[in-house]
């Protein structure tokens, strides 16, 4: 079988969970699936930490062109080397397409329809379109979360459930689970200005929140969390907000700047994996406050480091989290604080949630992942 594949997301400086996703796949489709030949096609040159591998029944492509490339210069590659089935990682399948082409597309999330006013208006109108264009007229759908077969349901009355398969994300833990090594550790630390030679320990000086800084990760209640507890306990805890700036990061720095406690808030800015496995595995806690999450792989991130995790109760973030996380009411700086104070001021209750999330993360497997989605792609 011919499947080509999207994959043009690979190419972006960003690292999100939906581009990890991708890479996984492409890491593991070749060797699961040694029979088919896979066209996979991107626009300029691969991020090199998301540069995919090239066995040798993959095929991949670098096909630039400026303008509209998903419906410009892919769909025509596509339609003109005739695959069997078209795979679209992300909500954008193409117009032009051959009519036995069956074609599947994954859906993340439909945060855009739950939260409007936190998108560019610019992008909101193509995000509808676009959505729309391929949950209808794909030949299945794979939704990431039974939160997000829900939403499809939901937002598109008219697909059959029948239609839509739910497939978890998975979880490769190797990098995080393997412990730095201490002067690796030091490096990382200190640049984030987060060592200290008078504490044996670094471990439990700060509070850390993984993602991009954007209105719907919800930091600024996190924020006024950290403020609450800070101002009730006199904690020397800090918190780092690791992660690049989004889209409509403005109100959240600012949200920053302007904190009490600014001198203990750190912004990391982008980090890499490396950096980042450091910043887990030091962490006395994982925070992740989003508002709606299609998945939520920074929260199995932070159980392989063995980290306790607080999330808030809704969308996917329930899943992810099962049994072994604390859950807050979204939204709601003081039941966060609150929480926070509970887990820091149990030391029993931290080693029973880092035992859980060890425990539930077996739950993930990215290989898992990748047999039923192509078993999806396939058939």
């Amino acid at each position: 079988m011919k499947i080509a594949i999207h994959a043009a997301d690979l190419d972006d400086e960003r690292i999100d969970g939906t581009r990890v996703y991708i890479l996984k796949m492409l890491e593991y489709f070749g060797n699961i699936s040694s029979e088919d030949e896979f066209l996979i096609y991107h626009k300029s040159d691969f991020n090199p930490e998301l540069t995919p591998p090239d066995f040798s029944n993959y095929s991949i492509s670098k096909k630039n062109y400026p303008f509209l490339w998903t419906q410009t210069r892919f769909a025509w590659e596509v339609f003109r080397d005739n695959p069997d089935v078209l795979w679209m990682p992300v909500h954008n399948i193409p117009f032009l397409r051959r009519g036995k082409m069956k074609t599947v597309v994954t859906i993340h999330d439909l945060a855009f329809k739950i939260f409007p006013e936190y998108f560019p208006k610019k992008d909101l109108k193509k995000l509808n379109f676009l959505a729309g264009l391929s949950i209808r007229n794909s030949h299945k759908i794979i939704a990431i979360s039974e939160a997000t077969k829900k939403d499809i349901l939901k937002f598109y009355p008219e697909i059959s459930e029948e239609k839509i398969k739910v497939i978890h994300h998975g979880f490769d833990g190797e990098m995080f689970f393997e412990k730095v090594q201490e002067k690796e550790m030091e490096k990382v630390l200190k640049k984030f200005s987060l060592f200290d030679s008078q504490i044996s320990n670094p471990k439990s000086q700060y509070l850390l929140y993984v993602g991009a800084i954007q209105p719907r990760k919800d930091l600024v209640t996190l924020v006024k969390a950290f403020e609450i507890f800070k101002k009730k306990t006199n904690s020397d805890i800090k918190l780092v907000l690791a992660g690049g700036k989004a889209w409509m990061w403005e109100k959240t720095i600012e949200v920053v700047e302007k904190s009490e406690f600014r001198s203990d808030i750190v912004l990391t800015g982008k980090v890499s994996f490396s950096e980042l496995v450091v910043l887990y595995q030091n962490a006395e806690l994982f925070v992740f406050p989003e508002m709606y999450a299609g998945f939520g792989i920074p929260i199995l991130e932070a159980f392989a480091c063995g980290v306790s995790v607080i999330t808030a109760r809704n969308s996917s973030l329930i899943e992810v989290g099962g049994d072994a996380a604390q859950f807050f009411k979204t939204s709601d700086s003081i039941d966060l604080s609150e929480k926070i104070e509970k887990v820091l001021g149990s030391e029993e209750l931290q080693t029973s949630m880092i035992q859980k999330g060890l425990t539930h993360l077996k739950n993930f497997s990215w290989e898992k992942c990748a047999k039923e989605t192509l078993d999806v792609i396939k058939n």
